[in-house]
């Protein structure tokens, strides 16, 4: 079902859509109040598809109809220059176990890979989210480990999140 995925710049009219899907399962606090976040928003879509201090936005495509969203960052601290973290977000339940994650994952890294001096891709997600760290593998993310108390929770504790990461060597050695 995922053969239909793409990325593409965020658009004006996809406002609405990211509004509505903002937080969905997150489990974290809001602190800002509606106004700040819609400028923030707005602000994201007007960036999407080029580097803005230090991160990258795409929308995710399922056969034309937008279902999330996937960014690359390499905050100025952090991480070394080329390497990144991603982030994804399927707005929908019922896009999620279709394969379009992976996909999206797979487009995006391959995208950043086209940079020689990329060397690193990484992504962390909930150690429980096991369809996730399935499909990071199979993407060649090897685990490198798991960040204890790492991802604060709405209700003030935190979760741990398993990091994945692939290398360019990683993928020289698969062909």
């Amino acid at each position: 079902m995922s053969g239909g995925v793409s990325l593409r710049p965020f658009r004006a009219e996809d406002f609405d859509a990211m509004w509505a899907a903002r937080d969905v399962g997150s489990g974290r606090p809001r602190s800002e109040d509606d106004g700040v976040m819609q400028r923030r928003l707005r602000a994201r879509i007007e960036r999407s598809g080029r580097f803005v201090e230090g991160r990258i936005d795409f929308a995710i495509e399922l056969d034309g109809h937008l279902v999330g969203g996937i960014e690359a960052r390499q905050p100025r601290e952090g991480l070394p220059r080329g390497a990144y973290e991603l982030g994804i977000s399927l707005f929908a339940a019922a896009d999620r176990g279709r394969g379009v994650g992976p996909r999206a994952v797979e487009l995006m890294t391959n995208r950043l890979f086209e940079d020689p001096e990329t060397a690193r891709v990484q992504a962390s997600t909930w150690v429980e989210n096991q369809a996730m760290r399935r499909a990071l593998e199979k993407l060649g993310f090897a685990l490198e480990g798991v960040l204890r108390s790492f991802m604060p929770r709405r209700d003030g504790g935190r979760d741990d999140d398993a990091l994945n990461a692939v290398t360019r060597e990683d993928g020289e050695a698969r062909g």
